[in-house]
């Protein structure tokens, strides 16, 4: 068991083929199908489910995997903290879509121009999707929105939960909002849609949400939930008239044209950085000092 052996089943893991692992790793197919079957044979177990050309992970697979990514990470820090004053390598940044389109591009293209040869990943998703991501390994650090973070003001690189360092970046202020012909809403308890528009399970917001509506909701009521993709999809859904939508108020300004909607205020939220207790290579700690000083 080597880094490159890991590297190839993780290339493989991911692409679900061969074929596409051993062009993206630029290796022939035969020298990859030969790393993969001499790793299941010291491993001895199977690693993959063979179905045609598809290959899927067996529950033993997924279960290496989990290892195969925390080597690789450790391997990849371990690299770059040869160098503590050189910004360099491979950075895996997890964020929500909210931070992604409204917050850091500016911070992104300062970061690139200080740090040109920092390679840096950026991927979205859930709140919970991106702190388990970290935890694994599958990412270097996150800028998410954490529910039990609300009303701490001592998360200046303190420990969050799980070995999960934090420190706030962002402070944004959520709002609900209501169709163009709602009737005028003061408090949650005038909110007259059933529905709400909303990011997968795993989003902070959604929760947040939730939460909100059901203390000001009449008891025996339900709430219908529409999971949506995108804070476009969120905005058209509520504009059509059947829903309500919960949005950070720096996607609303993001808008050269605001949508017609009411916006009525939730509860202001901060975004965190999170990273692994112990994670200090040169690449971070330059993000973590671009986000700071934005």
């Amino acid at each position: 068991m080597d880094l490159t052996s890991l590297e190839i089943f993780r290339a493989v893991a991911a692409e679900q083929s061969v074929t596409r692992a051993a062009q993206q790793l630029q290796r022939v197919q035969s020298n990859v199908t030969t790393r993969i079957q001499q790793l299941e044979d010291e491993l001895g177990v199977p690693l993959f489910q063979r179905d045609g050309k598809r290959m899927a992970l067996t529950d033993k697979g997924r279960e290496f995997l989990a290892y195969a990514e925390r080597l690789l990470a450790l391997a990849a820090e371990a690299r770059q903290a040869m160098h503590p004053d050189l910004a360099s390598g491979t950075l895996r940044l997890g964020s929500m879509e909210s931070t992604a389109a409204s917050r850091l591009p500016a911070v992104l293209a300062r970061y690139h121009r200080e740090c040109p040869a920092v390679s840096l990943e950026v991927s979205t998703g859930t709140s919970q999707a991106l702190i388990e991501g970290v935890l694994s390994s599958r990412l270097d650090c996150a800028l998410v929105a954490h529910p039990d973070a609300l009303h701490r003001e001592d998360l200046a690189g303190q420990a969050l939960e799980r070995g999960l360092c934090a420190s706030p970046v962002f402070h944004e202020e959520l709002v609900m909002v209501l169709p163009p012909d709602h009737p005028p809403a003061a408090s949650p308890g005038d909110i007259r849609v059933g529905t709400l528009a909303c990011f997968a399970r795993g989003c902070t917001y959604r929760l947040l949400a939730e939460r909100w509506l059901a203390e000001h909701r009449s008891e025996g009521t339900p709430l219908q939930v529409r999971e949506v993709g995108s804070y476009h999809a969120i905005l058209a859904c509520v504009s059509a008239g059947d829903s309500a939508g919960i949005v950070p108020r720096s996607v609303l300004a993001l808008y050269r044209e605001s949508p017609a909607l009411t916006a009525l205020a939730v509860m202001p939220v901060d975004t965190l950085l999170v990273w692994r207790e112990g994670y200090a290579t040169a690449a971070f700690e330059r993000l973590r000092e671009s986000l700071l000083a934005r």
